[in-house]
């Protein structure tokens, strides 16, 4: 029998550092919305418990995130079987795109049908919140959440009486340089004051409004240090894009746009330039609400 979960990738709608936490940590306020860009986890039966990975530069040891995640819900329910688990993966990493997170939440879920669980979303939740942040947003259904305390305290994100969804397509470009989280957040100076409210602006779908009022800490001082970074934002601008901003703390930089034939021709003008080097993905506008 041979498993498999997707593991999706997420961007940030804004980004505030509010305040330094008593325990190291941060608190910060963002939108967090799930994309269709994705790595893949497989999983098969094994006495013990093993990883492979498609990219030979990432670690496969107890350092992974997913064999993290193996391990402690083997523990946490007393599983005495193993798996071989094989990630497939797609989604540049250290850029912004919780893709670690992400492969973690997915290696909770495929394990729980693999060894035939009886967890609950709210155990899966726990167990994933001591392996990274993010990775209870990955686990719930819903593609958007305001994420606030550490960044694991969740709210849907409803508009229009449904789950909110971006309603613009998004084009994602990612240079070939990686941000360490921890050194990006010696960069920023917390501010809790005189925020705006981030979820109001997001459920706006106001495009000017947004380049006004929806900001990422990160972006100025990865910029200063990333020239390559700084690059894929201009050339980003030079297009026809509505909204342009960097995603988390990392080197992604994404475009959000009013038509998707303006968001092609970005695509196309990335791919043709002499001036950035990006991996790069394009995702359409969600359908409106029915």
């Amino acid at each position: 029998m041979r498993l498999t979960q997707d593991a999706p990738a997420k961007i940030n709608l804004g980004l505030h550092v509010l305040r330094q936490r008593p325990d190291g940590y941060h608190d910060i306020d963002t939108v967090l919305h799930r994309i269709d860009w994705a790595d893949t986890i497989a999983a098969t039966p094994a006495e013990g418990l093993s990883l492979t990975c498609s990219d030979p530069s990432l670690p496969t040891d107890k350092d992974n995130l997913c064999l993290q995640a193996a391990h402690r819900l083997a523990d946490a329910f007393d599983v005495a079987t193993g798996a071989a688990l094989h990630l497939e993966k797609r989604v540049p990493y250290a850029a912004g795109l919780g893709s670690g997170s992400s492969d973690a939440a997915a290696t909770l879920r495929l394990l729980t049908r693999l060894w035939d669980v009886g967890a609950s979303l709210e155990a899966l939740r726990e167990i994933g919140a001591t392996i990274g942040a993010d990775v209870p947003f990955f686990l719930q259904d819903a593609p958007a959440a305001r994420a606030t305390g550490r960044g694991d305290t969740l709210s849907t994100l409803s508009n229009d009486g449904g789950p909110y969804r971006l309603p613009f397509p998004l084009l994602l470009a990612v240079p070939s340089v990686a941000v360490s989280t921890p050194w990006a957040y010696t960069q920023v100076t917390p501010a809790a004051t005189d925020r705006p409210d981030l979820q109001r602006v997001v459920c706006s779908n106001d495009l000017p409004h947004w380049r006004e009022a929806l900001a990422n800490d990160f972006e100025a001082p990865v910029m200063a240090a990333k020239p390559s970074v700084s690059a894929v934002r201009a050339a980003l601008q030079d297009t026809d894009a509505a909204y342009v901003s960097l995603s988390g703390s990392g080197s992604a930089v994404y475009g959000l746009f009013r038509e998707p034939a303006a968001a092609q021709a970005a695509q196309d003008a990335l791919r043709d330039s002499d001036t950035v080097d990006v991996q790069s993905h394009l995702m359409p506008a969600a359908r409106p609400q029915q």
